[in-house]
């Protein structure tokens, strides 16, 4: 089954005007409501609760569908298609990852300034492997790629482990971008805000 996570500055506009059914995790026995995962197509539901009465595990083997609908507040300050476009192309300053006061703004790194000053990513794709570094599946290869770079994890970093969460390259490169889009954003915010005082 595909995996399809879907990014929205705010998840609850669009799921006021379409028909959904919020997905279920089961932990020892306890169904809860899945944090980010909706189901558009019919599925048996709880009567109670209006969730789906499965186990989104479940259910996919059963050949249901689940998309994740994510709220993610790093679109705030995107004023259009076009802005998001041009954030999106342009060449971020990589140094600032390194930086904790902007580091810590960011979507997935806050918190990680001094991995990222340390690895140095200079490109998306070097980012996204940071993003797979942190996951508990991939930290086994933080040293290797502190000793012989990102080269040296190129071959291991995508590989799929059954025992520890990780990040697919897809999801992986897709965060990078975001990142990417509010860093520049926090550039061009110090920028407008340096030319006011001007």
């Amino acid at each position: 089954m595909p995996d399809i996570d879907i990014d929205f500055q705010d998840r609850n506009k669009i799921l006021e005007i379409i028909k959904h059914v919020p997905a279920t995790i089961e932990q020892n026995g306890v169904f809860k409501k899945h944090n980010t995962g909706v189901y558009c197509t019919e599925i048996p539901r709880n009567p109670l609760t209006g969730q789906a009465s499965i186990d989104y595990k479940k259910a996919e083997q059963q050949g249901y569908f689940k998309i994740d609908f994510l709220n993610v507040g790093a679109y705030n300050g995107i004023q259009n298609e076009q802005h998001l476009i041009n954030l999106l192309n342009t060449e971020p300053v990589w140094e600032l990852l390194g930086e904790k006061e902007i580091c810590d703004q960011l979507f997935h790194v806050n918190g990680y300034h001094t991995l990222l000053a340390e690895l140095k990513p200079s490109s998306v794709e070097e980012l996204a492997m940071v993003l797979a570094l942190i996951r508990p599946g991939k930290k086994h290869l933080v040293p290797v790629c502190k000793d012989q770079g990102f080269q040296a994890i190129k071959n291991d970093i995508w590989v799929k482990t059954e025992d520890s969460y990780f990040f697919k390259k897809a999801h992986a490169i897709s965060y990078a971008g975001v990142i990417v889009v509010q860093l520049n954003l926090i550039c061009e915010r110090i920028s407008y805000e340096y030319s006011e005082d001007s």
